[in-house]
């Protein structure tokens, strides 16, 4: 049609017309040539330990579909999680940022992690521009499937901070409460509430019975084929939270793990990434759809069996040892990412935000710092690039690798007070002189240095007497001066809490009958005291 109407408009002058078809054909190839935006697929698991799945070595080997992801695409051996607790981890990987820059931490104490409870004032601030706003400008559409945890209120809800769609709850699935001191945690259905657990959507406390991972499935699956079908380049946000206490399963999984009710909800989730996988295949869309497959942080060890399992590595969650943020970490993108390769690029979550810009062909925002790498070399190029990870918590940087060292700048696991209620092990099990402490431990001054490819369990501290010692330190050194020296924190945002801002009456309530009487708003500091 185009060659016709330029003919008949053109014919009379041969230059201009020879120069127009020059130009039209050029643009014709272009066109042909040019693949379709890639879709994107994040999996963030909650509180799954780099040891739960098989490929990894655990032992029950119950994660066949996530074994055989890794064997199609790339698996990540060297995967950390930005901050050891799910709210600011997951703050992280959206924004690329560490939460001492975005503002998902609290300065009431000291190196204590923050979270997003039910009594959180604040969320994920508007100064922060997150991965789907970002997705927007290249035509992406965007939906979050499962938990949010970036601030329940109205303001920071998903709808409002660059999601098109949204199934799940702005909190964990804890409960159930009585919604008289506590209210039960509302569902979202995009922007308003359909239910709310244990009212609503059944989650059995005794049996560990739960169809929410089935629901989350759907949801996923339903939007994926949705989006296709429309010509739309997608971005799928999946972070379902079974894996998190209390663990459920629905009735084909529950009962079938020999780990217990974890096991079940591990194995529900590697159900689900096999059925999102074989989705894409059977859509014909696998070799255009980039995939990652992670957790938000180490597996919960203060809760034993029922906690999951961060194989050789030093405690868990909350902890800034390596079982608390070194993580499962997955890619598959068929045809572009080699099958079956290991990688031990040291990554973290925070470069999902930056590979998925330039998977989708974005630049990084350019008027803030950004702590998140761009894979796409070690991905499809398999070219490392040798770059520090910091270990955050709270409003202290308690650690550093660099290469295949670990220096501890800080050391402490939680107070005395809190190991002596059972509650809250940390380090369950495991003791190393001098290095899991009851006590917040300064040394700034001379780090406690590991050697963490030799000694990936942070055992044996290197004497700093040592040759070993004293030849790695003075580039971490470097490195930590010139990372302290240019760190702007951003303003806290989860100092203050107060009763009234739980979920009294979040949107929606009124369509369903369903909002609960609000108290007269009393803030105070949030209490920190064994994170």
């Amino acid at each position: 049609v185009c060659y016709l109407k330029c003919m008949s408009e053109y014919s009379s002058n041969g230059e201009d017309f020879r120069m127009l078809i020059c130009w039209l054909l050029a643009s014709l190839l272009t066109t042909c040539l040019t693949d379709p935006l890639p879709n994107i697929i994040l999996m963030n698991m909650d509180d799954m330990g780099w040891g739960d799945i098989g490929v990894n070595g655990n032992w029950a080997k119950e994660t066949p579909n996530i074994d055989k992801m890794a064997a199609e695409g790339m698996l990540f051996q060297d995967f950390y999680s930005g901050n050891p607790l799910c709210s600011p981890s997951r703050a992280a990987l959206l924004t690329g940022r560490l939460p001492i820059r975005n503002g998902f931490y609290t300065d009431n104490h000291h190196a204590r992690n923050a979270y997003t409870p039910q009594k959180m004032i604040g969320g994920i601030s508007h100064r922060e521009i997150l991965l789907p706003k970002l997705l927007k400008t290249k035509g992406y559409r965007s939906k979050i499937v499962g938990k949010w945890h970036l601030g329940h209120r109205e303001q920071f809800l998903p709808l409002n901070r660059g999601f098109d769609e949204f199934f799940g709850s702005g909190n964990c699935h804890l409960g159930p409460y009585n919604d008289k001191n506590t209210p039960n945690i509302p569902v979202y259905k995009d922007d308003k509430m359909v239910g709310r657990y244990y009212t609503n959507f059944t989650i059995d406390r005794k049996t560990g019975y739960s169809n929410m991972s089935q629901i989350f499935l759907e949801e996923g699956l339903s939007f994926i084929e949705k989006e296709n079908k429309a010509g739309n380049p997608f971005f799928l946000y999946w972070t379902p939270d079974a894996n998190h206490g209390p663990n459920y399963a629905s009735e084909m999984f529950l009962g079938k793990s020999i780990r217990g009710i974890f096991g079940d909800s591990v194995m529900e989730m590697d159900h689900c990434v096999g059925v999102i996988l074989q989705r894409l295949k059977d859509l014909g869309i696998d070799k255009n759809t980039f995939v990652f497959f992670t957790s938000d942080n180490g597996a919960a060890t203060y809760r034993g069996s029922e906690g999951g399992d961060n194989g050789p590595f030093l405690c868990g969650k909350c902890t800034t040892f390596e079982g608390g943020m070194r993580v499962p970490g997955i890619a598959w993108w068929p045809g572009k990412i080699p099958a079956g390769s290991i990688t031990h690029q040291l990554a973290t979550n925070m470069d999902l935000f930056s590979t998925s810009l330039a998977i989708a062909g974005l630049d990084v925002p350019q008027d803030r710092a950004i702590d998140g790498m761009d894979l796409t070399k070690p991905l499809i190029q398999q070219v490392l690039t040798d770059r520090p990870v910091f270990f955050y918590r709270g409003n202290e940087m308690m650690a550093v690798r660099l290469g295949q060292y670990k220096a501890h700048y800080w050391l402490w696991v939680s107070s005395r007070g809190f190991q002596r209620t059972g509650h809250y092990l940390f380090c369950k099990g495991q003791y190393v002189a001098n290095v899991t402490t009851h006590a917040q431990m300064d040394h700034s001054d001379q780090p406690v240095l590991f050697n963490i490819e030799r000694d990936p369990g942070e055992k044996y501290p290197l004497k700093p007497h040592s040759a070993e010692y004293k030849a790695a330190m003075p580039d971490i050194s470097r490195v930590v001066a010139t990372h302290k020296a240019t760190m702007v924190p951003g303003i806290p945002d989860l100092n203050m809490c107060d009763n009234a801002v739980q979920n009294w009456a979040p949107p929606g309530c009124e369509e369903m009958g369903y909002c609960l009487p609000i108290p007269k708003s009393d803030p105070v500091e949030c209490f920190w005291g064994f994170y």
